[in-house]
Order: C-alpha cells, then sequence, then structure tokens
C-alpha cells in the first residue's frame, strides 16, 4: 500500500490549508484513515482520523472546531481541510492507513505511513 499526500505549503496564521492523501495498491472494504503530525523536536502526535463510511471521525483536542477530516469519493481517499490555522500547527503532516480499528490509529500505529508533507504557519 502507498499512500501519496499533497497539498502542504506556506499560509499566513488565519488561513486555509487542504491535505489530500490517496492510497494506491491494495484496497480495502473497511478501514481507518487518519492524519498525524511532527513539528521539529518534537514527537508525531495524531490529529484526525475517519472510518471507511466517513461517518465516524476523531480530533485531537487543539484542532477540533478547526480542522475537519472527509473521505473522498474515489475509495481509500482522505481530505483534511485546515482552517483558522496557527503557527503552533507549522509540522510535517502526514497521513495512515488501517485495515483494523480506529484505536490502532488513535493509538499511532497504523500499519500504512505515507510521506510527509510540510504544513508552514506564519505569524
Amino acid at each position: 500500500v502507498q499512500l501519496q499526500a499533497s497539498g502542504g505549503g506556506l499560509v499566513q496564521a488565519g488561513g486555509s490549508l487542504r491535505l489530500s492523501c490517496a492510497a494506491s495498491g491494495r484496497t480495502f472494504s473497511t478501514y481507518y484513515m487518519g492524519w498525524f503530525r511532527q513539528a521539529p523536536g518534537k514527537e508525531r502526535e495524531f490529529v484526525a482520523a475517519v472510518d471507511w463510511t466517513g461517518g465516524r471521525t476523531s480530533y485531537a483536542d487543539s484542532v477540533l472546531g478547526r480542522f475537519t477530516i472527509s473521505r473522498g469519493n474515489a475509495k481509500n481517499t482522505v481530505y483534511l481541510r485546515m482552517n483558522s490555522l496557527k503557527p503552533e500547527d507549522t509540522a510535517v503532516y502526514y497521513c495512515a492507513l488501517d485495515p483494523g480499528n480506529i484505536n490502532v490509529i488513535l493509538g499511532g500505529r497504523p500499519d500504512y505511513w505515507g510521506q510527509g508533507t510540510q504544513v508552514t504557519v506564519s505569524s
């Protein structure tokens, strides 16, 4: 399984970005996809996750109300809409996929990881 993330960039505080992630290779009938981020000098942290129906989502407290994760129409795709961005959102963002249960993603141990995409928020 290969995960291709895109959409990162440089934005001013208060601005918005949308990240995209598409999985290719093996497909799964049930799965969870999510986003993590890692800022310089910090550990990678969970940001958001969604199930294969798009009906179940989970967010880190730090992004709740500002970020929205959604499942794409194409199978095994996911988006992260980021609004009201803050300088502390600056990080490399990684998408992830796990065919198991959401707790695996929430625990930071998904089976598959994508390459990161840099998000930089200037003050």
